[in-house]
């Protein structure tokens, strides 16, 4: 997962919940990033839709999302790369439930 999400990047400070896509909290604005040792950086599509997540941790990525949506907007993909770039690929159904 190396290609770079298009989009319009946020940066933010943490992220709530346990189910995806995550949802990102506390934004960030660019200027705030210099003596940050971690923040989430999020990529958002035209729809505002979350279609890429990085946790940065003393300037590396640490953990990666990707997303990908349907035509009706429901999740149907997430990649999820660890900080070994070990990728988990999971898939959902249009409830949003994991198959």
């Amino acid at each position: 997962m190396t290609e770079e999400t298009t989009g319009i990047r946020r940066y933010f400070l943490t992220y709530s919940g346990v189910n995806l896509p995550l949802t990102l909290l506390n934004e960030l604005e660019p200027d705030q990033l210099k003596n940050r040792i971690a923040f989430f950086s999020g990529v958002y599509d035209g729809q505002d839709r979350l279609t890429g997540v990085q946790k940065m941790v003393y300037g590396e990525v640490e953990m990666e999302h990707r997303y990908q949506y349907d035509e009706t907007g429901v999740l149907r993909r997430a990649e999820i790369s660890d900080i070994d770039g070990e990728v988990t690929v999971l898939t959902f159904d249009e409830n949003s439930r994991r198959t």
